[in-house]
This record gives structure tokens, sequence and C-alpha cells, in this order.
């Protein structure tokens, strides 16, 4: 690795404001509300006391009484129709809730059982019941033909966002308790027609708006309730229940252990923290599951109250009487459906086997014909209809094999990615005749070319905008998925793909385990790599130079040293946040085109949060100041201007501005001109020249300057640095200035565990080995 030798220089960076933002304490101030997809800056645990509280409906999606539908309000609209489906199809199954479920009684007699059970009064056989259905019958949707080709997503029906007469009455509600009457569209959104009532009758609702932490609602209530307000409420304790479930889920968490949830609960001042809990069950705000635990010398004996997912409970072979540890979770409803319905809808493909699409010897022809990796993939792929493939970026061109493989034998074969950064990566790879592909065998017809492009966003496909569309019976209409960086793959999405596979389709989820996690709730990747249940597949195809040699390192948890004759990798160490400014503009405008021939345009800035003295919000200001300067004139936007675009949460999209006039901000996104409108640019889109690194995941650049100040210390860990090294194609400069904590991150820090219910609701399902 080489150092970068030009000297610091002072320039208009310097002076850009970087201080603290000061969050509110007793009163509520307006909240910061960063994108869905980023949470780098503060991804700490959710259930630590002084999280900050980033909701994932900041983005600009609040419900503001606008007539016009948004991309992002007719996505959501698709998936809840899908969610539909997917309860219909779960309330018609019979038989008992796979691995635990919501538990019988009410919610006191709950936490008096859990209590006797952690004590060791009573056997937990004894305590609880036989479960009671976790989720409550879908009414039967309206189902209707889908076309076989795309189609926008359809509109939803009647009016968009709240009435103006309910936001005027919250606005006016907001003002009475010295809150920002900025709030009022999203919360008349969120608490419906009647959310003036419900906000005098329980200001503590006011929690259920992105970015609003306790001690504001505290201040809310203090100013509306007066002596009636207290910190034993029990409106207090259920709302602070549940926001605390909302930030583990944006911290990664599908639900919480219950002795955890009840410390945090004391943490932020629930006198009582079991009462607390016990009025977010009973009024339906929350669920309670029990899941059995495999610990080492346990006996694997029945779960109280919870069967094994095949109809008979879980007793083992060593006889009935003896109990299996089992653990009291607290969640939301929607993510525990989702976890569940996740689960079924897998075991429904690792079950059932795949449709005859081509003999077996058509299959072995095509494998023959592929090297490698490649021609186990496609093996594995023809007899099972759920398989993992694991790799670097080398091994992308293993998937790209199997699609060609899956074309050439007539199937209807398609590969989706989280976003379109991993979308257009894979189709230039599909279009790559250098790229390794299998031949038609004997007697087999080349296939014809493609009237639209096999790769797709996971979001097109569910919603019908992008690949096959849809069958009469509302699958998805193809016969092989393939998900590109599956690691990005939450519960919720991870359930919806899953649900809308038709019978006798296969599935391939292939992606690096080692770089960053989804920014939704769930580690489905990781979790189904741990089960073993399905055939898994890991690359041999090593990624190659410096480049590959570096990041293959980080993997392992070793920053080593490697040879860059030709400037692969450049170190650049600064001694300050200032310092760190200057050099990235530096590097991005003059020294990268100059030295490695890579045009600013080319090149990304990926820092590990937006906050900060040198976090995304100070860099994009510096580099708009250097590369487009202007007034700002569109909401601080000017045409040319480098973006990002998250129209929901969990979005983004890389672009450009191309203008602004009444109706909006117009910019350019994977090829595609939309209109952001004016109430809506301030949350959804920011300036891309440096992002995040869960916003850069699926991307690669030919150039990458990763930005390392000081303040960056507590957001290092391994994946991270791996994922923010490996969006590098031909080079990297490294901005250095945290020192000791760059290698320590590497070798000591891996990622932040998640509390999910994937890997015991999968275990019934794994098949029996020897």
């Amino acid at each position: 690795m080489s150092t970068e030798p030009e000297p610091a220089s002072k320039d208009a960076t310097d002076a850009v404001d970087t201080g603290p933002e000061t969050p509110g304490t007793a009163e509520v101030s307006a909240p910061d509300t960063p994108d869905a997809a980023e949470p780098d800056a503060a991804e700490p645990d959710a259930t630590e006391p002084d999280t900050p509280a980033e909701s994932a409906a900041g983005s600009g999606d609040g419900g503001e009484a606008a007539a016009q539908v948004s991309e992002g309000e007719a996505e959501l609209a698709a998936q809840r129709v899908e969610r539909e489906r997917i309860e219909r199809r779960k309330a018609g199954k019979q038989g008992p809730i796979d691995a635990g479920g919501k538990l019988s009684g009410t919610a006191a007699d709950l936490l008096a059982a859990v209590r006797a059970v952690e004590s060791g009064e009573k056997p937990a056989a004894a305590v609880f019941g036989a479960p009671q259905p976790a989720r409550r019958p879908a009414p039967e949707p309206v189902r209707r033909p889908r076309p076989a080709h795309p189609e926008p997503a359809a509109a939803p029906a009647g009016p968009v966002g709240p009435a103006p007469e309910t936001v005027r009455s919250v606005r006016g509600v907001l003002a009475e308790g010295g809150a920002p009457e900025s709030l009022a569209p999203q919360t008349a959104a969120l608490l419906g027609e009647g959310a003036e009532d419900t906000l005098r009758a329980d200001p503590w609702q006011l929690l259920r708006v992105g970015g609003v932490r306790p001690e504001q609602a505290d201040g809310f209530a203090r100013a509306l309730l007066g002596a009636q307000c207290g910190p034993d409420d029990e409106r207090r304790g259920r709302a602070v229940t549940v926001w605390l479930l909302e930030q583990a889920a944006l911290a990664g968490h599908t639900a919480l252990e219950l002795p955890r949830l009840t410390a945090t609960l004391a943490q932020r001042g629930v006198p009582d923290p079991d009462a607390a809990v016990q009025g977010a069950l009973t009024e339906g705000e929350a669920l309670a599951f029990q899941d059995a635990l495999d610990e080492p010398g346990a006996r694997p004996e029945r779960a109280a109250g919870g069967t094994d997912g095949a109809g008979a409970e879980g007793e083992s072979a060593e006889g009935e009487g003896e109990e299996r540890p089992v653990r009291v979770l607290i969640g939301l409803e929607r993510y525990a459906l989702a976890e569940e319905s996740l689960a079924d809808g897998l075991s429904r493909l690792v079950n059932s086997a795949p449709k005859q699409d081509g003999s077996a010897a058509d299959w072995e022809q095509a494998a023959a014909s592929a090297q490698g990796s490649a021609a186990e993939l496609i093996r594995a792929v023809a007899g099972h209809g759920l398989v993992l493939h694991t790799g670097g970026e080398a091994s992308l061109a293993e998937p790209a094999a199997l699609l060609r493989a899956a074309h050439t034998l007539g199937l209807r074969a398609w590969a989706a990615a989280p976003g379109p950064l991993g979308r257009d990566r894979f189709a230039a790879l599909l279009g790559d005749p250098s790229s390794e592909a299998p031949s038609p065998g004997p007697g087999q017809a080349a296939p014809a070319p493609a009237t639209a492009p096999a790769a797709v966003t996971v979001t097109g496909l569910l919603t019908g905008a992008e690949g096959p569309g849809r069958d009469a019976d509302g699958a998805l209409d193809l016969d092989l998925l393939v998900v590109l960086d599956a690691p990005q793959l939450d519960v919720e999405a991870g359930a919806l793909l899953a649900e809308s596979l038709p019978d006798g389709a296969r599935l391939v989820l292939t992606g690096d385990p080692a770089v960053l996690w989804s920014v939704g709730p769930g580690r489905v990747f990781a979790d189904l790599l741990a089960a073993r249940l399905c055939p898994q597949v890991a690359s041999r195809r090593p990624d190659p130079g410096p480049l590959g040699e570096l990041v293959s390192g980080i993997g392992i948890g070793e920053l080593g040293q490697v040879e860059a004759p030709g400037k692969e990798v450049v170190i650049v160490p600064v001694r300050d946040a200032g310092e760190a400014v200057h050099r990235t503009v530096q590097l991005v405008a003059d020294s990268v085109p100059r030295a490695i021939g890579v045009p600013a345009e080319e090149t990304q800035v990926i820092t590990p949060g937006h906050g900060g003295a040198a976090g995304t919000r100070v860099l994009n200001a510096a580099l708009k100041e250097r590369l487009n300067p202007g007034p700002g004139r569109f909401g601080g936007f000017d045409p040319g201007d480098r973006v990002v675009h998250t129209p929901a949460p969990g979005r983004v999209l890389p672009g450009r501005v191309v203008g602004a006039d009444a109706d909006g901000l117009h910019l350019s996104c994977a090829g595609e001109t939309m209109v952001v409108p004016q109430d809506r640019v301030e949350g959804s889109v920011r300036h891309g020249w440096a992002l995040t690194a869960h916003q850069a995941l699926g991307g690669r650049w030919p150039a990458v300057v990763v930005v390392l100040p000081g303040d960056a210390v507590p957001a290092l860990s391994r994946p991270w640095i791996y994922t923010a090294f490996g969006r590098a194609a031909r080079h990297l400069s490294v901005v250095h200035g945290v020192e000791q904590a760059l290698p320590r991150a590497v070798s000591e820090i891996p990622a932040k565990p998640r509390t999910t219910r994937l890997p015991v609701l999968l275990t019934p399902h794994v098949p029996a080995t020897d």
C-alpha cells in the first residue's frame, strides 16, 4: 500500500459548520429524519438507554396531504395487497403454529407464569397451556388475476393522506403541547381521523411518530395533562414498551427477550416494567412467544406451550416429562407474522420437489458445460427448491452462468437485487459475452433474446413494475428466482418473496455473508446458513488483485499489507476531521483523476455516518462546492447535483438532479426520470457524492475513497470495513484518522448480534441427518 504524498492545504471546506446536533429533552423538538437505509452513523443496540430514535418512517413518506400518489405509496399499497394474500393463506392452514406462538391466558397470567419458570418454582410444562393462535384470521381479499407482463403498481383507491381538517386539528393540539406543528401531517396519518382526540386522551401516542423520543413525549404529555401526568402512568408504560420494540427493529431485532425488555424499561424510568409489558400485551400492541433453546447439555424435550411445526408436540425420543429450556420473547405483530410466513414459505420450497423443467440429462449437460463452483450450483439447483450460494464479487459469474443455463433449458428465470445498483451490476454481467456461460447441449436451441432484462429489483418484482408479473393465482410467473445480495434481505421482504413463489419454483439466495446485514429487522441469509436445511454452494472463485487480497483478509479478521504496484490501495493519514474533509475533496477532484485516470463522477466517497465533522452532510457540502457549485435554489439542490433518493423506507436510488418546477424536483435515477414533490424533497433526497456503507451496498465503483475520521471509531466493525473497502473495483483510497482502531475493529469487532426467531421456526423443518 502506498501513501498519498500531496500536502494538505487550506480551502473553503474548513469553514463548513460542523456543530453537533442537540436533541430535545423536556420540550419536543422537530426530529431529525434520516433515511431508513442508512443507520451507519448510529446503529447501537436499540435497547440501550441513550440510543438515538431514528425511525424508518422518517424517509419522507409520513402522510403529507398530497393529491398525487407517490411511487413509495403505490409500492406500499401493493405490498399491503400481497400481505393480505399471505394472511389469507396462513389463516386457511390447519394445525398448530410452528415452534411457538402467542401464549394463552391473560397477560397477567403470562407474566406470572414466566416468573415462575424463571425462578424454578414450577416446571414450564405445568405452567403453560396449549397456545392460542398467534394471529387473527385475515379477511378474505378480493383477488383479481394479474397479467403476466410487467405493469406499474395500482394506485390506492380513495384520498391520499389525512384530511386537511384532521391535519389542522392535530396542528392545534401539537402547538398546545409545545410540539412542532410540522409533525401534524405525519401524526394525523398515523393516528387517523380522530387523531386530536387520541392525542388528548393519550399524549404518549406521539411516540409513534418517527424520531420522537420518550423524553420529548413526556414534555408534550406534561403540557397537556398537567398534574395528572406521572412516570407511573400506564399509558406511558405501554407507549415506551412499543417504542423500545420499534427501536429494536431499527437495530435489526425481530423481538426482544423479556428480561432484557423489562430491564431497559426500568432504565427508561418506567416504575413497573412488568405492568408496562402486560399493558402492551393486553391492548394487542405486542405479542409474546416462547421458543425452545438448544443449549449445550440440554435434553431436547418439549417446549412449554410450543409445537414442533409438524402437527405433533415437540417431544424427543428420550421420553416425556423432561423440559427443554425456553426463552420468552416480546415482539411486534408485523415482524412476528413476517418471520413465521418466511419460515413456512421456505419450508414449502425445501420439502416440495421442484418442477421438472428439462430432464436430468439436460441439467447435467448444462452443469458439465460450466466450470468449478458454477457447475456445483447448477447441479444443486437441478434437484432442490432452495439453494444458498456464497462468495465475493467474482462469484457473481456463477449465478449468471446458472441463469443462462436455466434460459437454455427453457425455464422462466429471473434475478432480483435489493436495489438498482446491484440489479444494474448483474445485468451488465449477464450481457458480457466473456463471462462464463454454458453452451446449449445436443438438441437444445439457444434461448431466444429476452424481451425484457432478466435482472430486476426486489421491489419492482413484488409490485409488478419489473419482471414477469403474476399468474392468475397471484404467484410470480416464473420457475427460478435468484436473489442477489441476499444479506440485505430483511424478514418482511423475504416473507413476501417466499410466499409469492409458485409451487414447484426454485429459489437461490446468493451473496457475501461478510458484508453488513439488512437495514430492516432480521438476518435472513445468516440464519439460513446456520440452519443448514438446504444445499450450500461456496464459491471457490477469489476476488483478483491487491484489492481482492485486502478485502479477503479483512473477511477473516486480518488487515494486512498488500503489494499495490499500480496504486490500487493508497493510505492518506490525517490528523483531524477538517483535514480529512479537505483531503477527501482533493482526492476526488484532483489526485484520483490525475494519478489513476478515474474521473470524479465515477469516484464514490464512503463514510460511517451522516453527522459529525466528516459525515456525509459535511463531505457532500464540500464536494458540491468543488464539483458543482451553485446556490441550491431548488430546496438546496442544483441541476447536475449527485443525489440519492429514498422513495420508501429501505430503498436507495442514486441519481442526479435534472431540474425543478412547480411539480417538484426532477431526478434521473437508474436511467429513469422521476419527480419528487416539493414537500417530500427534504425528507427523501440527499446529496450523493458521499454515502454511508449501507447506502453503497450492492454497488461497485472504479474508485472509492473511504473516510475514517477520529469520531468514526464507535461505528467501525469488521462488516462495515469489509463492505466499504469492497465497493472499490480498481482503486481504494483510505483517508485514515483512526490510528489503531482500524486493525482492532477488523480483528476484534464482528457484527452486532440480532435477536430473531427464524432459527427456531426453521428447526422443525431441518431434514434429519445421521
